[in-house]
């Protein structure tokens, strides 16, 4: 018996939700020890990172729903100290939703006043800050400290880094990444921000750990050699249309060999070109200047 087009659409339909469900569940959640009191949370690509002490937990970005959810019932085993406080890394909701999981019990919920503005504004649905500051806000918690910083624009809103004491672990999420490219066309990124932003982080007290929210962990000198790749991408990117070239033709000719062993070098290289390129038209207006040929 011929089946019929309706049955053959929702035969269709149910596979590809069992195909969505089934990537779901093999989301791989792990918990690493970093250093000291200091705790690394994995959910698929997604990293945050949390300190335990005796008066209670510091929990940084929740992720999702589920990795929160997920989270909660480890800490829970696990430490069976309450947790104190949530700090979001900023506003974008692939690393702060499920908030309202982790806070639901009278947590403190943490973000710079940008982001916190953000998530207000377009009503995310997470927990709301509790708490936000300007320039810097360092929070005790029993005889650890985290210190919060804002650098500026860099990646999306109200971005800022938190430095883990007396650990020294340094948590920052997208605009440093170590071990791998920078995403893609950097969508949300400004490179001035990153470039100015990864400046200030190495020109301050050292640290004797990074943890980012996406690729590896790593020293003082691999968050040099990414600043290094940022400084290198922008010069060709700008010089190339300084001399009148196109996309297409930076795309082409824009190699940085040394950073060939990065992972998605291939792939994200010419996007990261077209990034860069896309910052100078909408945010330095390179399309408006005489000297140059400029479109986007």
């Amino acid at each position: 018996m011929r089946r019929s087009l309706p049955s053959l659409f929702t035969l269709l339909l149910f596979s590809l939700h069992s195909l969505c469900t089934f990537a779901e569940d093999r989301i791989a959640y792990q918990i690493e020890h970093m250093k000291d009191n200091v705790y690394r949370f994995t959910a698929g690509h997604y990293h945050s990172v949390f300190m335990v002490t005796k008066e209670g937990l510091f929990l940084t970005d929740p992720i999702s729903e589920e990795a929160a959810t997920y989270l909660r019932e480890q800490l829970s085993t696990r430490f069976k100290v309450p947790i104190r406080y949530i700090a979001y890394s900023h506003n974008h909701v692939d690393h702060i939703l499920g908030g309202n999981i982790l806070a639901k019990n009278g947590a403190t919920v943490v973000a710079h006043e940008y982001a916190a503005e953000d998530i207000k504004w377009t009503r995310a649905p997470t927990a709301i800050p509790d708490i936000t500051f300007h320039d810097k806000l360092a929070i005790e918690l029993g005889d650890s400290r985290v210190e919060l910083r804002y650098h500026g624009p860099n990646n999306g809103r109200g971005s800022v880094s938190m430095r883990f004491m007396p650990a020294n672990v340094l948590y920052v999420v997208d605009w440093i990444v170590i071990g791998r490219m920078p995403y893609r066309d950097l969508p949300g990124y400004d490179i001035h921000g990153m470039i100015r932003s990864t400046r200030e982080v190495l020109a301050s007290e050292p640290f004797d750990l990074f943890v980012g929210g996406h690729a590896n962990t790593g020293t003082r000198e691999d968050v040099q050699r990414y600043l290094s790749y940022l400084e290198a991408l922008y010069d060709a990117v700008r010089d190339g249309m300084l001399a009148g070239k196109t996309l297409e033709t930076l795309q082409s000719e824009i190699q940085l060999p040394e950073y060939a062993d990065l992972p998605m070098y291939k792939e994200w290289l010419p996007l990261n070109v077209a990034g860069v390129y896309k910052t100078l038209v909408e945010m330095s207006y390179f399309n408006f200047r005489p000297d140059i040929d400029a479109e986007f």
